[in-house]
């Protein structure tokens, strides 16, 4: 079956692909697409997918994928990937509840207790209506975020 995507590096990019493959510059995701569109490249080696895969240890899907978005998108976003547009989870609290989070965590703790846990701020940040429901793990982020 021929191919539908079918790379074609110009020089530029080939000397690219080049010198992030000799460095290992950058992620080691953006190692591996260089030397992907490298041996996929018409005007060059024009391996096919499975011997791309083999070589690479990656499935065929993933080298039909890179080829689509050199395609589709250019050489820049194939080599380097694409930023997601949103967070994959949103923030829990904004600023200000962040910090009256902090400011709970800087006074003193409850009677009963000689310090704070982050437990015991997370129970009390619903106490006092910082926010409907937060964990210990959030509270954790806040804080590690602003020590």
């Amino acid at each position: 079956m021929p191919k539908k995507y079918i790379v074609r590096l110009k020089k530029k990019e080939l000397k690219i692909c080049d010198e992030v493959i000799a460095r290992l510059s950058g992620s080691s995701q953006k190692v591996r697409r260089a030397q992907i569109l490298r041996q996929a490249n018409a005007n060059g080696p024009c391996w096919t997918d499975e011997q791309i895969a083999q070589a690479y240890h990656c499935r065929t899907r993933t080298i039909e994928n890179l080829r689509k978005r050199f395609v589709e998108e250019g050489f820049l976003i194939a080599l380097n990937g694409k930023k997601r547009a949103s967070p994959p989870r949103s923030c829990i609290l904004d600023g200000e509840q962040e910090a009256k989070l902090i400011a709970t965590r800087l006074g003193k703790p409850p009677k009963g207790f000689g310090s704070w846990s982050l437990r015991l701020l997370a129970d009390q940040a619903v106490v006092l209506e910082i926010t409907e429901a937060i964990s210990h793990e959030t509270c954790r982020h806040i804080l590690k975020k602003t020590a």
